[in-house]
């Protein structure tokens, strides 16, 4: 059962919150690594575009907290289903992450999605395979977000419109939840308001900053390579 709901869009620090949360007692985490490092969990998220009903608790069997996509793309109906979450938006330079987003979907799983898993490893075709059969939740997240058509092979719209997609998002996600509730959350701000939030004391270490652009296109080079980046396992 979700305790803590990401209603952040990828690269505003989701990976960071990952392992805050997991530190502070709220993991495992959901997050878009947990499919890329087991494929098998694309099949969870098939009946969220399906348009049959969603089991929430079968989606998120063994996780506490989420953040990133595909979970973020989805913070409504899990802030219905689990009325008693706290729901984080992580927000950060809107231009900033527009820069970020775009290097993500060039070089990180976006960017995959037309090869052909046979002429790869076994190992990197089942996250390749796992990957094309998010497509479809993928491309609702997007559309949601920057209007109808959008896919990851896509890339986003222009800068303009991205940013106001951005913007949009926060301002739904704050008029959609009480106060009470929300946390919105830069990760430059550090342990002290996101532990304040969840009613958690402040570890004595500093807060984590995974994930940073420059390491995106080795990680994704190690996944289709068959093995699992460090930079996941120490997350754990």
């Amino acid at each position: 059962m979700l305790k803590v709901i990401g209603a952040g869009f990828p690269r505003t620090g989701t990976s960071s919150m990952k392992a805050a949360l997991e530190r502070l007692g709220f993991g495992p985490c959901y997050h878009m690594f947990e499919i890329l490092t087991k494929p098998e969990h694309a099949d969870r998220w098939v009946s969220v575009v399906s348009g049959e009903k969603v089991d929430w608790d079968q989606v998120f069997d063994g996780y506490q907290s989420a953040q990133d996509w595909p979970a973020s793309g989805f913070w409504r109906e899990q802030a219905a289903a689990y009325p008693d979450a706290k729901v984080i938006l992580t927000v950060r330079d809107p231009h900033r992450w527009y820069i970020s987003m775009q290097n993500l979907l060039s070089n990180g799983p976006g960017g995959t999605m037309s090869m052909d898993p046979s002429t790869l490893p076994p190992a990197a075709a089942k996250i390749l395979e796992g990957m094309q059969k998010m497509q479809p939740v993928l491309s609702a997240i997007g559309e949601d977000a920057f209007g109808q058509g959008w896919s990851p092979a896509n890339g986003l719209p222009d800068e303009k419109v991205a940013i106001e997609a951005f913007e949009r998002h926060r301002a739904t996600v704050e008029a959609s939840l009480p106060a009470s509730r929300l946390l919105v959350f830069d990760v430059r701000e550090g342990w002290e308001p996101l532990c304040a939030f969840l009613d958690v004391e402040v570890p004595d270490e500093p807060f984590p900053h995974l994930n940073d652009s420059e390491s995106l296109q080795r990680r994704m080079g190690e996944l289709m390579a068959g093995q699992i980046p460090s930079s996941i396992v120490e997350v754990h």
